[in-house]
């Protein structure tokens, strides 16, 4: 089967959360079942990082979106990867989606309307003579308009839209449906209009084939108001006809403390000198006090989501009862600024870096503790799988793929609301387990123990594609019925 895997992010080449960890591991579990190639903008950072690019096809301009070209390279793996070349579009800098200011780009909607339409194209057949796809694989708002673009070209190209987070929808003016060249009769209730905007996600949400998002708890919160995001009616909708999946994510096997180069010493369950040994590093990384108390680290990105301010407000308990914090991440200014503020004012005991540096989460994992994961919601989280390999035991709010993830009281410990009070019972609990030494020895070897693989999730996957792609290979089989 021909999957066209359609993303914004991949850890190969440009990282902003989680969806470049899936983009770059998913793709490749599926080569053993499936010809995966994966599309990406041409941004400047993945541009430069290729020697070579073939030049296999040239996109028309289409309404306000720039002609543009297509590029086939390759990972040093061997994994296809189509660029879409538009350096207008694609060539600037800061982050995939907004200046060094970390302000949206005006234009993001012509960006990204530019490389759905572009994604329908190539699958389709009419970009790269040599290759079409028969599923698009979707990733997020920013590609969700493929399968829309698929409809309104007649294509009958099943597709797969995956939601990573609810929470982001690609929302713009009225007039994007021009700028974009989408039909006027596409601007409904049941089309892309929501609430007066152009919802990119709410068209992939309808055009799509199949809805997926990254756990199965997940699946259901979205269905509801509380986590729905405006849109629970129409998945309800889509969860009744079977049409929504939730499908765990994985992790790479990288995430190995007996074998990470990045470590400041590798090591093993039992060996708690090897992860002192990351401790002490990590505290002098830090610029804090040499302590035996618990080390709790917090890897996110820094937006309201991941609840940071539940952290403040426990940060005083958790140094009065002997413990420390290290964070890392970026987001939200107000955010950093506040966990910038605390650390000046107990530089001893709160360790900040703004900013996101993959040996050095590694190695917050690998020296701390616990792992502070009070997101108000979690569609899946990576943070905590790669603590529970590294013997950090996650403290995690008991929802989306933290309530799947977490063996509460035998591999971290889950609370049951998204308030200060409760995530400070989570965190009274993790001091209990820490002076009962036996006791945090058998729960960090039952955390390390646990295999968090993409095999199982890339199967689900395929079983998926199979299923989706089969009613469209019966109608292309199907005669048609006699006049």
């Amino acid at each position: 089967m021909k999957v066209l895997f359609v993303t914004t992010e991949m850890d190969d080449f440009v990282r902003v959360g989680g969806l470049a960890a899936v983009s770059a591991a998913l793709p490749r579990a599926l080569r053993r079942w499936s010809d995966v190639r994966v599309m990406l903008p041409g941004y400047r950072d993945i541009v430069e990082q290729f020697t070579h690019i073939e030049i296999v096809g040239e996109c028309a301009a289409l309404a306000e979106m720039p002609p543009c070209s297509l590029g086939r390279a390759a990972t040093k793996d061997g994994l296809p990867v189509y660029v879409l070349l538009c350096p207008q579009l694609y060539d600037r800098p800061g982050n995939p989606y907004g200046d060094e200011s970390g302000r949206d780009w005006p234009d993001n909607d012509v960006r990204f309307g530019r490389f759905a339409a572009a994604a329908a194209e190539l699958a389709a057949g009419s970009l790269d003579k040599n290759w079409a796809a028969d599923l698009i694989h979707a990733n997020d708002w920013q590609a969700a308009l493929a399968p829309a673009y698929l409809a309104w070209r007649g294509s009958k190209i099943p597709s797969i839209l995956t939601i990573h987070n609810l929470a982001y929808q690609g929302l713009f003016p009225p007039d994007s449906l021009r700028r974009i060249g989408a039909p006027e009769s596409s601007f409904h209730i049941d089309g892309l209009e929501f609430y007066d905007h152009v919802s990119f996600l709410k068209g992939g949400l309808v055009y799509a084939s199949h809805l997926t998002t990254v756990s199965a708890t997940y699946a259901k919160e979205i269905t509801t108001r509380e986590l729905g995001c405006g849109l629970e009616g129409l998945l309800q909708r889509r969860s009744n006809a079977a049409e929504l999946t939730g499908i765990l994510n994985g992790i790479d096997e990288s995430w190995d403390p007996s074998a990470c180069a990045q470590l400041a010493q590798t090591f093993a369950p039992g060996d708690w000198e090897g992860k002192q040994a990351n401790a002490d590093y990590v505290r002098k990384q830090f610029g804090l006090a040499l302590s035996r108390g618990p080390l709790f680290g917090l890897v996110a990105r820094l937006v309201h989501q991941k609840g940071v301010d539940l952290v403040l407000s426990a940060a005083d308990e958790i140094i009065e009862a002997g413990g420390q914090i290290v964070v890392t991440g970026s987001g939200e200014a107000q955010i950093e600024q506040a966990l910038v503020k605390a650390h000046r004012r107990r530089p001893d005991a709160i360790g900040v870096v703004i900013g996101f540096n993959d040996a050095q989460a590694r190695r917050i994992f690998a020296g701390s503790d616990f792992t502070l994961m009070p997101s108000r919601f979690e569609p899946c989280g990576l943070s905590q799988m790669y603590a529970q390999r590294f013997g950090s035991l996650p403290i995690g709010h008991q929802t989306g793929g933290l309530a799947e993830t977490i063996k509460d009281g035998e591999t971290g410990f889950l609370f049951p609301k998204p308030s200060a009070e409760s995530f400070l019972g989570g965190v009274r609990r993790a001091f209990d387990a820490f002076r009962a030494k036996d006791r945090l020895d058998a729960m960090r070897r039952s955390a390390m123990a646990r295999s968090f693989s993409w095999d199982l999730s890339a199967a689900l996957y395929s079983a998926l594609y199979r299923k989706t792609v089969a009613p469209s290979i019966i109608a292309a089989a199907t005669p048609p019925l006699p006049a």
